[in-house]
């Protein structure tokens, strides 16, 4: 299996690509982006249990995608039977949701790692924040370690971005998805420093254009309003620029789609 080393201006056309895709079927890839949304939200208030099976199930709702993104690619139009059908061919969801459990794993101990040198000073910054209910020194013990933990999730998320669809559409095991998932990023990492930056362009674009309307008038109610279609149609297309980052990395290795 090879992965292509693209130009770094690849980053942008994988955005520009998910747009295209979502304009191919837009109710379909925003019905998904809010299904997920609210899996999101879901599990944001039903802690430890809701936030663990969202990791859990991440590596299968990225297949998911993916395998929508690709019948979209090739013309077919999305049916609501079709959703669930990447999940179904022997072993797929149960070695995903073993990634799942892995990447939790992982999750956990880099989290471990990158805390527990600082231990001592976000135990007393607790301790201000319950006395004196001041807010500030915990924001300053914790900067030092989210920032470690932020590197360390970056490497990890480049050993998973890819894993999951090489696990369901090749077939590979997981140690050997990860592997690959791992070269294929190393070999693109200035595409996707421009694929990310974009992205973030996008979303303060956003963010901006609604703080006008308010600016210039429109209550912050409306705006909240409008705000929450256009995050989920930007999540949406962002969802559909996965499927053009795998393809053009594994353009030459894309099997057919198994049992679909």
């Amino acid at each position: 299996m090879q992965a292509v080393a693209l130009n770094a201006l690849s980053g942008w056309r994988w955005v520009s690509d998910g747009w295209a895709l979502f304009r191919t079927q837009p109710l379909a890839f925003f019905s998904w982006a809010m299904f997920i949304s609210l899996l999101l939200m879901v599990a944001s208030i039903t802690p430890p249990i809701g936030p663990i099976l969202f990791v859990v199930l991440m590596p299968a709702v990225t297949v998911v995608t993916l395998s929508a993104g690709r019948h979209a690619a090739q013309g077919h139009k999305m049916l609501l039977g079709m959703w669930l059908e990447p999940l179904k061919p022997s072993g797929v969801f149960k070695k995903l949701l073993g990634m799942g459990a892995l990447y939790l794993g992982i999750c956990l101990l880099l989290g471990l790692l990158a805390f527990m040198p600082f231990a001592a000073e976000v135990t007393e910054a607790l301790k201000a924040l319950t006395d004196a209910n001041n807010l500030l020194p915990l924001l300053e013990a914790v900067r030092t370690p989210m920032v470690i933990f932020g590197v360390f999730y970056m490497l990890m998320a480049a050993i998973f971005w890819y894993a999951p669809v090489l696990v369901a559409w090749h077939q590979i095991s997981i140690s050997r998805a990860l592997f690959f998932s791992g070269i294929a990023c190393w070999r693109n990492k200035w595409v996707f420093l421009i694929y990310g930056l974009s992205w973030l362009a996008v979303f303060l674009a956003i963010d901006s254009a609604l703080s006008l309307l308010v600016w210039i008038g429109l209550s912050n109610s409306v705006a909240a309003t409008v705000q929450v279609p256009i995050n989920i149609i930007g999540g949406a297309v962002l969802y559909c620029s996965f499927y053009p980052s795998y393809a053009s990395v594994f353009v030459a290795t894309e099997p057919e789609p198994a049992a679909e």
